[in-house]
């Protein structure tokens, strides 16, 4: 005589096939090397991801300079989101990263960004009119979104006469920081950084003034045989990933 088994159990042995069936062979975890100024929408896309793959990207934020830095001392990051191309380039020159697999993951835009209401114009003017006391930018030797604000200051003309108010920040967050708290009357930031913000003044600094800032990710070999980290450089690529890249205010390609 056959057994059957009863019908509630048949589809909860069906339930869990299918889950199986979906699910990643083997979920990893991917160390990942993130430019301080993709902090907001980096943590959304690594979530999406783990969703998605079931795999769980592991973010540190910082400036690009000091991650290179870190990487070429042996730091253990397996994929690279830099805050410009030079660094990923020179990753994969010097046999850091994994060669091929260098790709612009965002365009980031500059902005001239304060609290308080009607300071900035829509023309950054007050760059030559000069009426604040500090203006904060991050340290252009770590940061390319500093290389970024010098570039505009130098094709304004404003430069020398601005030297001496300008406070440095170690990456992008920190120069955002000093204006978000008034140890700067504004500063150059990350659109991405003030996108949400409803009050204060900004500027969209045109992007003719300063060098594009393309933004490129690596996978670098410490990564190279974690499939997390290639699956993490995949998703980046993906629809869902640009969706959430361009609502922070970057573009993609």
């Amino acid at each position: 005589m056959l057994n059957f088994a009863p019908r509630h159990i048949l589809a909860s042995f069906a339930a869990v096939v299918a889950i199986a069936q979906h699910a990643p062979a083997s979920a990893a975890d991917t160390q990942v090397a993130v430019a301080a100024n993709f902090t907001e929408p980096a943590r959304e896309i690594a979530a999406a991801f783990a969703s998605a793959t079931g795999h769980n990207a592991m973010l540190n934020f910082g400036s690009s300079g000091a991650f290179y830095t870190q990487m070429a001392h042996g730091a253990p990051f397996e994929v690279f989101l830099s805050a410009d191309t030079e660094r990923p380039a020179k990753a994969e020159k010097e046999g850091l990263g994994v060669p091929g697999t260098r790709f612009t993951y965002a365009i980031g835009q500059l902005v001239l960004y304060s609290t308080k209401p009607g300071l900035v114009d829509n023309k950054g003017a007050v760059l030559k009119s000069g009426n604040f006391e500090k203006i904060s930018i991050a340290d252009p030797i770590a940061a390319p979104y500093g290389v970024a604000a010098e570039e505009t200051m130098k094709k304004l003309g404003v430069d020398a006469a601005l030297a001496p108010k300008i406070v440095k920040g170690t990456s992008i967050t920190q120069a955002y920081q000093f204006v978000a708290t008034g140890a700067a009357e504004l500063g150059f930031v990350a659109l991405s950084q003030v996108i949400g913000e409803t009050g204060g003044s900004r500027w969209v600094v045109p992007a003719n003034l300063h060098t594009p800032i393309d933004q490129q990710a690596i996978l670098l070999k410490t990564g190279d045989k974690n499939p997390a980290a290639r699956a993490f450089l995949k998703f980046l690529k993906s629809g869902k990933a640009k969706a959430i890249i361009t609502r922070y205010g970057y573009q993609v390609r």
